[in-house]
């Protein structure tokens, strides 16, 4: 996706793929009793073979650094990239509180979409929050994901023109 085609793409999140949903519940999990942490990024719905404009969450980049503990998961934002793609975050409570606290809206800021999964991280242990903190609906939608060494296969020849 060059420059001009992220700025121009549609901003409607049309919902989570079924398979990162998955991942963001497991991950939380595996890191309880800390919190879980990442940010959501998406890819156009035409891109996953889906017949609408919009964009489906895809990913979930967690950050380096990232410090976790069982009431906090505390980011270096200067690792946080500024790109295009992030649409939210995503994070834990592994009290099974599935709203946000307060500290939870200060961070709601950067994104339009945030996603709390609570203990102990069933397959309906979680809820989306606009960036003001109120319940939003994100449909779960089953879509093909790209396989790994497809979505990491780029050359310098791509490198080149996303820099120019």
């Amino acid at each position: 996706m060059g420059l001009l085609d992220a700025l121009f793409r549609s901003n409607e999140i049309l919902g989570i793929a079924e398979e990162t949903l998955e991942f963001a519940i497991e991950s939380s999990e595996a890191s309880h009793p800390n919190e879980y942490m990442g940010f959501l990024r998406g890819t156009e719905a035409t891109q996953l073979g889906l017949e609408q404009d919009g964009l489906v969450i895809t990913d979930v980049l967690v950050v380096p650094g990232t410090e976790a503990n069982s009431v906090s998961a505390t980011v270096k934002t200067s690792q946080i990239p500024n790109d295009v793609k992030a649409l939210g975050s995503v994070h834990s409570h592994p009290n099974g509180v599935i709203s946000p606290s307060s500290a939870d809206l200060e961070t709601f800021g950067r994104g339009s979409v945030h996603i709390i999964i609570g203990a102990p991280y069933r397959r309906s242990d979680w809820k989306a929050f606009d960036s003001q903190g109120k319940r939003t609906t994100l449909n779960v939608i089953d879509v093909n994901l790209p396989e790994t060494e497809d979505f990491f296969d780029f050359t310098q020849a791509d490198i080149d023109e996303e820099l120019y």
